[in-house]
Formats: C-alpha cells, structure tokens, sequence
C-alpha cells in the first residue's frame, strides 16, 4: 500500500479531522468534484441530467456504524421515502446500503429485519437492491444478509473487493445463488493478512476474478458488475467478454459520480451499459477520504478549492 493512501485512510478514521473537516467551506467545496451536494434532491436531479445521456444511477445516503438502533430506523425510513421519489421519477436508479447503517454492529437480526424490509420495496417497484461490503470483520455477516435475501429476491446485488485473499473462494461459493456482483478493488485500510498490500496484485485479482464472472454471465450463472475507474482494465475485460460469447448487455460498468465522466459518457456511446453511483448525505468525511485514498493525487484538487 502506498505511503499516501495508508495516510488518507488513517486520516479517514480521525474523529478528530472528520469535525474539522466537515466545519470548513473549501471542504465542502472540494467533495463537490464527487457528490452533487448533501441533500437528497440533489442526488435525483443529478441523476435526472445523466439520465438524458443514457446513464442509470446507483444511490447511497452516506453514513456507516450507527450507535442507536433509533438512527438504523430512521435510515430504513429514509430509504422507503427514497423508493417512493424513485417510482415517481421514472429513473433507472437503484439503492445501495451498509449494513452497519441499519444496525449491524448492534443487533444482525434487526439488521436483517430491515434490509429484508427494504429489499421487499425495492423489488416492488423492480430496482435492484445493493448491499455494500464494509471492512473485513463484516464480510461473514454480509455475505451472509446476501444469502438470505438473495433466497427472497431476486434483484438483490453484493459488492464484493478484489484486494481480499478469500474473495475468490467466497465468490464461488455464491454461484449457485445466480448473484448479482459489483467487483470493486477495495477502500479500507486491510492487514497484509487478509488483503494484498500491493497494488499489482489486486489488479491481477481482480482481473481474474472478473474473468471468472464473465465466464459465469455467458454460462447464465451471474450478473457481473465492474466497478472501477481503471480504464485499461475495463477495455482488457471487454476484449475477454467478447472472447467468452458474454453479451455486452450480460454485464454493467459502474463509476462515482464525478470520476472519468467522459470515459462514462464514451462507453454508454459504444452500447455498454454504464451506471453512476452518486452519494449524498453530510456523513460524507470518512467516504470523501476514502476516494482520496484511491488516487493521491485527488488531494490536489483539495488544495486548489482551497486556494480559490
């Protein structure tokens, strides 16, 4: 890992820099670069605009480890209303969770309760519902959330991170599931221990672990999803897709809102189907340095908003 990314996600865990950072107005500025703004109508009249250029979106309302099981009612509550503007907008716009946001570190059954909720309104108005993967310590619980409501539902999808060492195993052992992954590299600070800590090696991971649901979408036993913002790597998947008689409509390219915006626009021109995932919420300190953490050298634009 390198030197800048293990000290943007050491900074991501700082109470301490989260309150600062959120109390400063260049701040705020500077996360417009990914997010179109905290409140929830921003996100959908965001959505709207890339609607017109073909896109679909994916939204997430920022936040993570409640500590009241009052907060994870309300996230819940939230998401229904949210469900409620997407029917009425006519989007191609689909809702994404953490489980610790409705309660995971408190209680798994609530958890469960709630997202079982959710995927039920989810799957009345025919979204998919998307369960994002946190830190390593929650992957046994979320993999296990997917089973059940994936056995309920069947546009329910999980994120899944190339930089795990257990990835491909778990990966396997969801094929009988007929799942929905979005493969993504990975954005928590992980121990050598359970992740790779050079960033080849979860490029070459996730290359194969791609490939492998690729060979899985033409044989009909899953739904690949890519979610990155490696533009090499995309155009070799591509090529393998074709290789394996995977249709261009069997998989979606997912990118943040704000990222490689012309590279979106020019793949959903070439027929491939590209959806943006845009978040919103003023929990956003600890996602903003977690897109730092990917490129550094995003901190420049940081450094201009502030400078302007």
């Amino acid at each position: 890992m390198s030197l800048g990314r293990t000290i943007l996600l050491k900074m991501a865990d700082s109470p301490f820099l989260n309150r600062q950072a959120t109390q400063r107005a260049f701040v705020k500025r500077a996360t417009r670069r990914f997010m179109p703004g905290e409140a929830p109508e921003d996100a959908l009249r965001a959505a709207q605009m890339l609607k017109a250029e073909g896109r679909g979106t994916v939204f997430t309302k920022l936040g993570e480890n409640i500590v009241a099981m009052a907060d994870a009612d309300a996230v819940r509550d939230h998401y229904l209303w949210f469900f409620d503007q997407l029917a009425a907008s006519g989007l191609d716009g689909h809702v994404s969770v953490k489980p610790t946001q409705l309660g995971l570190d408190l209680s798994y059954d609530q958890c469960l309760a709630h997202m079982r909720t959710l995927a039920a309104r989810s799957a009345a108005i025919d979204k998919v519902f998307w369960i994002d993967m946190e830190g390593f310590v929650y992957v046994d619980r979320t993999l296990q959330l997917y089973r059940a409501l994936k056995s309920e539902h069947h546009n329910v999808g999980l994120a899944m991170q190339a930089y795990l060492y257990r990835t491909q195993a778990d990966l396997e052992g969801l094929m009988d599931l007929h799942p929905i992954i979005r493969l993504v590299k990975g954005a928590y600070a992980e121990p050598s221990s359970v992740a790779y800590p050079v960033k080849a090696d979860t490029n070459r991971n996730y290359f194969d672990l791609a490939d492998r649901m690729l060979q899985g979408a033409a044989a009909g036993q899953c739904t690949p999803i890519f979610g990155t913002h490696d533009i090499d790597l995309l155009d070799r998947l591509i090529a393998r897709a074709k290789a394996h008689g995977t249709p261009d409509k069997a998989y979606e390219i997912h990118m943040l809102y704000g990222i490689r915006d012309a590279d979106q626009r020019r793949l959903r021109s070439q027929g491939r189907t590209v959806k943006t995932l845009i978040s919103y919420g003023n929990a956003w300190y600890k996602w903003y340095m977690r897109r730092l953490a990917e490129r550094p050298a995003n901190v420049w634009f940081v450094v201009k908003s502030a400078l302007g």
